[in-house]
């Protein structure tokens, strides 16, 4: 049986999308996945085990282009799918796997798109609160329980890129690492400031630890400003901008400690079994919770505010702002070094 699965449009929806493919292949080691990414998710894909083939969709966020998917569908028509499971709710999703003719394609109720998908889901959100469970549905019969023990994701490393990098770099990384990944989609509403991860990194660089910031382009001035606050005497590894995610899954596997926002890096952090602290702010880590039996979560609001910007001058969130230093430092020290 072969299953093509149109991957999430966010880094931490497509690690999440693993614990879907475990249990797809918990049914049977004869089904064959193949995953259609975009470019940006791409990477978490390959790293993958479960998946056989890994298809790029050559769209960026937010383009139609129906022309466009419609001949890819066709193209993809000779590999003969069994079965479509479409993770994303857009219309625009589900056009690849109709005109591949896939006979059975399958996912949640969204966009008016009920001539292009045969297996529609109506969505309990009481039934799946998380995104994992949701997901994992997908997979199962429609009215079918979900399993009471879901795996978690885990991310395969590469030990010749972690030496690669370790060279490159010039990090150790067998001393002591802690990596802040300080960046988060929408701005610093869901971004811890910049200061207070400043003062997280002098702490561990008065322990004799390497601090390594890792992000996106977009997460650049944030280093800049962390660097800015930080102890001029140390230094720190500031690779903001100068990694690809087929690195940063590394990186994050050789750390000893992470800390992060609620961001798809905390979700790559929580798919390597490294030991994070996870902080949410307007977010809910009912809804996406780092998958791992090593994470700790500080929240200080109650439930889910979907927002864009910060209620406070700067652009941050209140919630994060009143999530002190003084207590990330003590939930990160409940690790064992």
């Amino acid at each position: 049986m072969k299953i093509l699965v149109v991957g999430p449009s966010w880094v931490g929806d497509a690690v999440i999308s693993q614990s879907l493919f475990k249990i797809i292949l918990s049914k049977s080691e004869d089904i064959e996945i193949h995953v259609l990414s975009n470019k940006w998710t791409f990477d978490i894909f390959e790293r993958m085990d479960e998946t056989s083939e890994t298809i790029l969709l050559p769209f960026d966020h937010g383009e139609l282009k129906l022309i466009e998917r419609a001949q890819l569908g066709k193209s993809l028509g000779s590999k003969n799918y069994d079965q479509a499971i479409v993770l994303q709710n857009s219309f625009k999703s589900s056009v690849v796997p109709f005109f591949a003719g896939i006979p059975l394609r399958t996912g949640w109720r969204g966009e008016m798109r009920y001539f292009l998908l045969n297996d529609i889901r109506k969505l309990n959100k009481d039934t799946y609160p998380r995104m994992v469970d949701r997901f994992v549905a997908l997979g199962l019969k429609e009215f079918d329980e979900l399993p009471s023990d879901i795996p978690y994701p885990n991310l395969a490393g590469n030990e010749a890129n972690i030496n690669q990098l370790s060279s490159f770099h010039g990090i150790d990384f067998h001393k002591p690492l802690i990596s802040l990944c300080p960046g988060a989609e929408f701005g610093p509403s869901k971004r811890w400031p910049s200061k207070y991860y400043a003062e997280i990194a002098n702490e561990y660089l008065s322990r004799d630890w390497q601090i390594l910031l890792l992000g996106s382009e977009n997460d650049v001035p944030i280093g800049q400003e962390i660097e800015e606050y930080s102890d001029k005497s140390h230094k720190i590894f500031n690779l903001i901008g100068k990694t690809k995610l087929f690195d940063t899954v590394d990186i994050l596997k050789a750390s000893k400690l992470v800390l992060c926002n609620d961001s798809g890096l905390m979700h790559i952090a929580a798919s390597v079994d490294v030991p994070l602290v996870a902080l949410y702010g307007p977010t809910s880590p009912e809804f996406t919770p780092p998958l791992s039996n090593k994470a700790k979560v500080i929240k200080k609001s109650e439930g889910f505010i979907k927002v864009r910007h910060g209620d406070l001058e700067d652009g941050y969130h209140q919630s994060l702002r009143d999530i002190k230093p003084k207590e990330v430092l003590e939930t990160l020290l409940e690790f064992k070094s």
